[in-house]
C-alpha cells in the first residue's frame, strides 16, 4: 500500500482535486480510501467525548489536541491497512495552519511518523486565482486569506513545513499545480506519483 497525504491552502481546490484523483483510482481498479484528517479528528474527538462539535476542539488545552492528533493517525492508518499491497490512502490535510499566534504544522513529528506517508503533495494554484476560488464559494469563511501577498506567504510556510515533515520520515515532496479548470491534470499527477 503506498500513502499519500495530500496538502494546500484553503482555496486551492483541493477537494475537487481529491475527489476526481479517487475517480480515477477507481476507474483503473485501483483499490484506494480518502482520509479527511480533520473529519477524523473530529470523529475521535467525539468517540472519546472531550467534544460534542467541531468548534469545540479549538478550545481544547493543547495536550489534548495533541493526543487527538495522535488517535486520529492512528485510526486512519488501520482503516488504510485494508487496502492490501496495491491499494493507495490519500490523506486531505494542511502542511501549516495559519493562525493569530503564528503558522503551526499541520504534520508535526508524532503525526508524519504514524502516517509515513510515501508522498507529500502540494497542491498549489496561481494566488489570483486561488482568491477567486475564494469568493466563489460562500459556504466558507476565509477572510484571513485575503490577499496575494498572505497566499504567496502561506505557500512558503506550506512547502517548509512539507520538506521538513519528509525528512522525518524519507518521503518525497511533489508540488502539484491545480490550474483553474482543469483539476483533471493535477488529479493525475496525484494518482501517477501513487502508481
Amino acid at each position: 500500500m503506498k500513502i499519500g497525504i495530500v496538502t494546500g491552502i484553503p482555496g486551492v481546490g483541493k477537494t475537487t482535486v481529491i475527489s476526481r484523483a479517487s475517480k480515477i483510482l477507481g476507474e483503473k481498479g485501483v483499490p484506494y480510501k480518502i482520509a479527511n484528517y480533520g473529519d477524523y479528528m473530529l470523529n475521535t474527538a467525539i468517540k472519546e467525548k472531550y467534544v460534542q462539535n467541531r468548534d469545540e476542539m479549538r478550545k481544547l488545552p493543547i495536550e489534548k489536541q495533541k493526543e487527538l492528533q495522535t488517535l486520529a493517525s492512528r485510526r486512519i492508518v488501520e482503516d488504510f491497512s485494508s487496502l492490501g499491497e496495491k491499494g493507495v490512502g490519500l490523506v486531505d490535510t494542511h502542511a501549516v495552519i495559519r493562525t493569530p499566534a503564528g503558522y503551526l504544522p499541520g504534520l508535526p513529528k508524532y503525526v508524519i511518523e504514524i502516517i509515513n506517508p510515501n508522498v507529500i503533495f502540494l497542491l498549489e494554484a496561481d494566488p489570483k486565482a486561488i482568491l477567486d476560488r475564494q469568493k466563489r464559494d460562500q459556504s466558507r469563511s476565509r477572510s484571513d486569506y485575503s490577499s496575494e501577498a498572505t497566499i504567496n506567504e502561506v505557500i512558503s510556510f506550506a512547502r517548509f513545513a512539507a520538506m521538513s515533515s519528509a525528512v522525518l520520515v524519507g518521503a518525497s515532496v511533489k508540488i502539484v499545480i491545480n490550474e483553474e479548470g482543469n483539476c483533471v491534470k493535477a488529479a493525475n499527477d496525484i494518482v501517477g506519483s501513487m502508481l
